[in-house]
């Protein structure tokens, strides 16, 4: 009797202690922040606003940084079910306006991603103290870099991400901050309109894939 009484109890364990491992998660569909990103071997350091919608397949990023001694500035808005990316240019009112054929991926952990382990940023005496983050590793499918990145246990928000090389060079590290839920700017994934009458050009796939990087 004491052996029956004893197996479900170990069952229940077992099935408690499965159903509390972390799965791969998506962020909201609707999300702006702000982002910190460091590529070593290109010296190049920025600091990002972006403006993320899942549903509509549209991305806006603020850029200001620098690439070795030289100050970086851009506004780029991809639009990726048009197929069309803004490079907008305020001081002097003009755009460059071309084809964009990259796919649009959201910012999620990936399906084949491996769990490391669970863990509290801050502390977790007191209730407010701590942040429960989850970590994860892996390899990018196109680049074949692998990655450890981040994640929120509440909300799959992103916190970090950092790409490999084959000899466990870091190629880029990107934080996460300042992060709301939905897009406060209505206007954000409308282009200015002196970039309307534009002609496409066409696409510039690398400056696309640097961007989109910086967004997972």
């Amino acid at each position: 009797m004491k052996i029956l009484l004893v197996i479900p109890v170990c069952l229940s364990v077992i099935l408690s202690s499965c159903a509390q491992k972390p799965h791969p998660c998506r962020s909201p569909p609707l999300l702006e922040g702000k982002l910190g990103l460091l590529v070593p071997g290109e010296k190049l350091r920025l600091y990002e606003k972006f403006y993320y919608d899942a549903i509509g397949q549209n991305i806006r990023v603020i850029a200001y940084g620098k690439e070795d001694n030289k100050t970086i500035f851009a506004d780029r808005l991809l639009l990726f079910r048009e197929g069309v990316s803004y490079e907008i240019h305020h001081h002097n009112k003009t755009c460059v306006k071309s084809a964009l054929k990259v796919p649009f991926v959201p910012i999620e952990v990936p399906l084949d991603a491996h769990f490391q382990h669970q863990m509290v940023l801050g502390s977790s005496s007191r209730p407010g103290e701590g942040l429960l983050v989850n970590n994860w590793e892996g390899t990018a499918s196109q680049t074949k870099e692998n990655y450890f990145m981040s994640f929120t246990e509440f909300g799959c928000l992103p916190l970090y991400l950092v790409y490999f090389t084959e000899k466990m060079d870091v190629s880029s590290m990107t934080s996460f901050f300042d992060l709301v839920n939905g897009i406060e700017d209505p206007e954000a994934f409308i282009p200015p309109s002196f970039c309307d009458s534009l002609k496409l050009l066409e696409a510039k796939d690398d400056n696309v894939k640097n961007l989109f990087k910086a967004l997972l």
